[in-house]
């Protein structure tokens, strides 16, 4: 053999051992603990189980536990008809206002996805941000969503928004956040749920407004977090049930979207319904399964009431007649024996 085809040899065994150590290296690559970067979120959110809820605090600067600070809180995903609904929390000092403003703090909805993409990313990386910002979210799961709806206590969503709202508050508390001043984006009548806020929180200055998200910088940072954490929560969904939807293409979510109407046409299971990316207690999801889902029954549980065998405990309490008298029945043995008392002899 040639000294040229040896060489040859030798570098196409080089090359299959790095190839080799590449495919090791990315197998053995853990999903991250932290998000500190867009590019983390996405592998966060893919390695926990979508059927509970997921909340995720980032770290707490330093100076958001010595300043009296601010902190919002929205949502993002509460209509759609699919996937989760996440809330959010942002907080900073009361002086630090301007550093959401550089940050291009807006209502999330009136951002286009990569800018909202770009703020988020630049929230957890640039110094200027990290040092002064925290936010926190919780990813409440659809199947959590159905069964709080569906259970005999029945759970509304506006129950379940606020109690994310004020769980996510109580873990910033709990962190060491020094908060003076909540502002919440409205669930239902801002009145009733700013009363309910201020009972659980008595000592902080609480807004709750309509259109939050649009007026306060800081109540826009919460929604950026939601919104883009949904976002990346539906690219990253995997189906339990073995379904492949090449590239997540079940839209939007929203019962209006034609992608999203399509795929509730094509993935219903006669038996089952729907795989649980799906939130089941929608109407749009009821009505679709009652055209082509079977009928089910239910076998009620037996509601007569069980039946005992030997002696009931009554039969050894002494029975009267109507004159008081005591009647006195005589042992089993006594009679079968044909036994008597004898008192006289």
């Amino acid at each position: 053999m040639e000294q040229a085809d040896i060489n040859q040899e030798m570098e196409q065994v080089e090359i299959k051992q790095e190839n080799i150590t590449i495919v090791e290296t990315k197998e053995n690559v853990e999903p991250p603990n932290k998000i500190n970067s867009l590019k983390s979120l996405g592998p966060f959110i893919a390695a926990r189980d979508n059927s509970k809820n997921t909340v995720y605090l980032s770290d707490v600067p330093d100076v958001c536990k010595e300043k009296p600070c601010m902190l919002g809180v929205d949502e993002a995903g509460r209509g759609p008809v699919l996937g989760p609904m996440v809330y959010g929390i942002a907080y900073c000092p009361l002086e630090s206002k301007q550093v959401l403003e550089d940050l291009g703090c807006a209502d999330s909805k009136q951002l286009n996805e990569e800018k909202r993409d770009s703020i988020f990313d630049e929230l957890n990386t640039l110094d200027y941000a990290t040092s002064c910002v925290g936010w926190a979210v919780e990813i409440i799961s659809p199947n959590v969503i159905s069964s709080s709806m569906f259970r005999r206590t029945k759970c509304s969503l506006n129950e379940v928004s606020m109690d994310s709202a004020m769980g996510l508050i109580q873990q910033a508390i709990d962190a060491g956040v020094n908060i003076a001043e909540v502002y919440v984006d409205t669930v239902g009548p801002p009145e009733k749920y700013q009363e309910k806020l201020l009972k659980r929180f008595p000592n902080f200055k609480i807004t709750v407004a309509k259109k939050a998200d649009s007026t306060y910088p800081i109540v826009s940072a919460a929604s950026i977090c939601a919104k883009v954490t949904r976002d990346h929560a539906l690219k990253v969904w995997k189906f339990p049930e073995g379904l492949f939807i090449k590239d997540n293409a079940f839209g939007s979510g929203y019962p209006g979207d034609p992608v999203t109407k399509r795929f509730l046409t094509e993935q219903i299971d006669a038996v089952f319904g729907y795989p649980r990316l799906v939130r089941f207690s929608w109407s749009t999801a009821e009505n679709a399964l009652a055209d082509k889902a079977y009928n089910m029954e239910f076998d009620e549980p037996d509601s007569e009431k069980p039946k005992y065998a030997g002696t009931k405990l009554t039969k050894f309490f002494k029975e009267t007649t109507k004159t008081g008298e005591v009647k006195r029945v005589e042992c089993r043995l006594f009679r079968e024996c044909h036994l008597d008392n004898v008192v006289d002899f």
